[in-house]
């Protein structure tokens, strides 16, 4: 495959598209990056899938085939040990169809109320599935360790992120700046060996 000089993020979140042009600016690969909202509006797939990387390529295959450009499409979320690895693929969607971040992250701490430090132990994991127009298919993955905290903290990312504590760290995701959340995320992960991928097609 040739580097193209213009792809199509399969999502309407715009702190997604946002990470994915910042990461692909750090790393020099110099390529356009549309997000849904650029383009035609078409049918979106429904995420059936019970892997992240099954959802991702059914996101990153109907961009590609509607919109003619190369696609990449991310589906990631939480799995918390506590929950025996739910909210998994339905992280969006925890609380309910028509829930926000803040349904989320309440129905979350109350599912864990009173639970341990110790047993707070979770990940985020991320699939980045990409696709071509003539059915290339290719999948990177990432995944980042913590625990879930007992109160939100922080103004930055989304999600999840005010409630996740990285392994390692005091502080939760939505407190880091956004190009340390990069360095370590699970989406981040994921992101930069795409990013790695397109800057090899770029020599």
């Amino acid at each position: 495959m040739r580097l193209p000089e213009r792809i199509v993020l399969a999502t309407n979140n715009p702190k997604k598209l946002a990470e994915l042009r910042r990461m692909l600016d750090a790393g020099g690969v110099g390529v356009e990056v549309l997000g849904l909202a650029d383009l035609a509006r078409y049918p979106e797939p429904e995420e059936t899938e019970r892997t992240f990387e099954g959802n991702a390529f059914l996101k990153a295959t109907a961009a590609a085939r509607e919109t003619g450009l190369v696609a990449v499409a991310d589906d990631s979320g939480l799995e918390v040990d506590e929950l025996n690895g739910m909210p998994g693929v339905r992280s969006a969607r925890w609380a309910g169809p028509a829930c926000d971040d803040e349904d989320n992250n309440a129905l979350l701490l109350a599912q864990l109320d009173g639970v341990p430090a110790e047993r707070r132990t979770a990940r985020f994991v991320c699939a980045l599935a990409m696709v071509t127009p003539d059915g290339e298919r290719l999948v990177w993955h990432g995944r980042m360790p913590g625990r879930i905290g007992d109160a939100p903290a922080g103004e930055n990312g989304f999600g999840y992120d005010p409630l996740f504590i990285p392994a390692g760290m005091e502080v939760t995701s939505a407190e880091l700046t956004p190009a340390e959340k990069d360095s370590i995320s699970h989406r981040g992960i994921a992101v930069s060996a795409f990013v790695s991928y397109l800057a090899e097609l770029e020599s």
